[in-house]
Formats: C-alpha cells, structure tokens, sequence
C-alpha cells in the first residue's frame, strides 16, 4: 500500500487523502488523477463521510506540479496520453470545486502548477510557514491552466496578472495576503491538527467544526507581505495594455522602492516564452468574464494546440531534457508577438453549451 501514488485512509469520518511520490515531489500523473477522482466520488456518496483532508507525503513538497516530462515523451510518441491527461486533471480539479463536502487541503512545501489547480478549488485552504505557491508555466513556453485563468483572474487588482504572466513564486504571508490560502498553520503544529480531527465530535456542520479548529490553530495574516509592499507598483504597471506595454512601463519605473524590484521582473519577462507570456495575458483578461467551467474549457482547448502550435516542447526541452538553459523560443521577441497570432489561439473555443460538457 505505501508504494501507491496515492493513499486513502479514513478516520474519524474523515477520508484522508494523501499524494505519495515524494521522491518525484508529488509531481502528478494520470493514475494519480484517476485515483483522487475515483476517491472522492466514492466518498461523496458515503454518508459515513463527513469531511475530506487532501495532504502529501514528504517535506519538500505537497505537489510540484503535473508531470511535464511524461507529457513531454507523450507527444514525442504520438499516443495522445498528454491530451488525456489534461482532460481528466481539469474534470478533477472542477469537481474538487464543486464538492458538496469539505475539503481541507493541507499544503506543507512547494504548490506549484497542477497542485494549484488540486488546492483551489478546497472549501478550506491551508498551508504551512514553508509553503512556496506558484503558477511557473510561463517559465516552459506553458501557461497557466488547471483553472488559473478563473482563480487568478479573480484576486484583487492585477495581483493575477502578475503572478501568471512572471511565474514567481510566492511564501505564505504572500499566499495569505492575495487570496490564494485561508490559512497559516504552523508546521510543528501538524501533528496536533491531526490529533485535533481524529477526535473532533461532530455537532455542528463539518464546515464549521473544522473552521472553528483551524481558528484555534492558525493564523490569517502573517506580517512580511512583500506583494502588499509592491501593490502600488504591480496596480500600475500590470494593468498596461499589453506585455510590450507592461515591460516599458516596468523600464520606466522611477520610485526608489520599485526601481530593483522593476529591474528583476524585466529580466524575468526576457527569460520567458513571449508567446507564451502575451497568451497568458489574454487568457487571464478572458478568464475574470467567464465561469468556471468556460475558463476550463478554454485551457483545454489552448492545450489541444500547444503542444504543436506553442513553446513547450521547446521550453521542457532546454530546461529539463537537454538542460541548456537556452531555449530557441518562437518568435524569440516580444515584438514579434501579432495580435493575430495570439488571437488565433483563441478562434476555436467551444461553444458555451460544449464548453460545460469539455470542462
């Protein structure tokens, strides 16, 4: 049983689910999707079911992210595992939204990518002082996807805007402070949240009864929040037409406090895909005018023209095959980036009544 990708327990009335590749930093591949899904289904239906707690083993990470090199070798082989896979890990990761139980996910280590789109969707998000969220496609010639253009087009500001298009990743004041986690539980205190839910009593609203835990537990705010230092500065130039536009404004950045910070984003912006960049810029201004599931449906359909169309087989090439750090990206400039090219990524959608049926 250890040496499944995923365990299920369950105590207490709680389904315990717990992702188990810490060797491969909980990175998730489809068996795993397959396996979550099936879970939380059955245990959606079991009245002795009460709450679910999604966790991971190891410190370093609760989840990576997808498994990009599997997708990789998928698409060199022609098998169309790749597509698959992003169909059923987008139905997954809506589901975890919609559940009618709650989900408690606890989050120690990194977040990154494909964990996101797990943990988002959770009535109940917490994570520890060690935590390291982030959206890092752009950084592969990718983009944000696993509902990253509904979840991040909707924090406050261009907040978003900033952490799709750069691919930073952010610690837990951060997390805290732009919405992308309800809670901060400290890690020596995991143990004793565990205590805490196999005796907790049941006689209010599961909801609540794990709220009212967390509240004696851990924390909402935690001081040191860099992106609410850097809000005026990420407000003006982020909210600039376009990523020609958002880089020239960045350029021109005068105040003493902004000029280093500005400086390093340049540099980041230049590493990046640029496709990859102006095509996160539209999917996220797109993403805050749809629901949830046209915002899936619209990754998927992205995603069904990438592989062949956009930077990331170049991106996973140079940064995780070949390891040269120099990938060849198409156009290499930003400039180069036509508004009709990036409009004809988004030509073929699929109509709304679809779209939910894709989703």
């Amino acid at each position: 049983m250890s040496e499944a990708p995923v365990l299920a327990t369950v105590c207490n009335r709680i389904g315990h689910l717990t992702l188990n590749r810490p060797a491969g930093l909980n990175a998730v591949n489809l068996p795993m999707v397959r396996h979550l899904h099936k879970q939380l289904q059955i245990w959606a239906d079991d009245p002795e079911i009460l709450a679910v707690v999604l966790r991971a083993n190891g410190e370093k990470a609760f989840c990576a992210g997808g498994d990009i090199r599997a997708l990789y070798d998928s698409y060199q082989r022609g098998d169309g595992q790749h597509e698959q896979f992003f169909v059923e890990e987008y139905a997954l990761d809506q589901y975890i939204h919609a559940y009618r139980k709650p989900i408690l996910a606890l989050m120690d280590g990194f977040v990154l990518g494909g964990g996101m789109g797990l943990v988002q969707g959770a009535s109940l998000r917490v994570i520890t002082e060690r935590t390291k969220m982030g959206m890092p496609e752009t950084a592969i010639g990718y983009f944000p996807d696993v509902g990253a253009s509904y979840f991040l087009s909707r924090l406050p500001g261009e907040l978003g805007t900033y952490l799709g298009v750069t691919g930073v990743q952010i610690r837990a004041a951060d997390a805290l402070y732009a919405g992308l986690a309800d809670w901060c539980l400290p890690s020596e205190q995991i143990a004793e949240l565990d205590r805490c839910l196999d005796n907790l009593s049941w006689t209010v609203h599961p909801q609540e009864a794990l709220r009212t835990l967390l509240a004696t537990l851990a924390s909402r705010k935690l001081p040191g929040a860099e992106l609410k230092a850097l809000h005026p500065a990420i407000e003006e130039h982020f909210a600039q037409p376009d990523l020609p536009a958002i880089r020239a404004s960045l350029q021109a950045e005068a105040r003493p406090e902004f000029q280093h910070w500005a400086e390093e984003t340049v540099k980041l912006l230049d590493s990046r895909s640029p496709l990859a960049l102006c095509i996160t810029l539209e999917l996220l201004r797109r993403g805050r005018e749809l629901p949830l599931a046209e915002c899936f449906a619209q990754e998927l359909e992205l995603d069904r023209q990438w592989f062949a169309r956009g930077d990331i087989m170049e991106g996973v090439r140079a940064l995780i095959i070949d390891k040269d750090k120099a990938p060849r990206w198409n156009p290499p400039s930003l400039d180069a980036v036509t508004a009709e090219r990036i409009a004809s990524f988004f030509s073929r959608n699929p109509p709304a009544d679809k779209a939910r049926h894709a989703g």
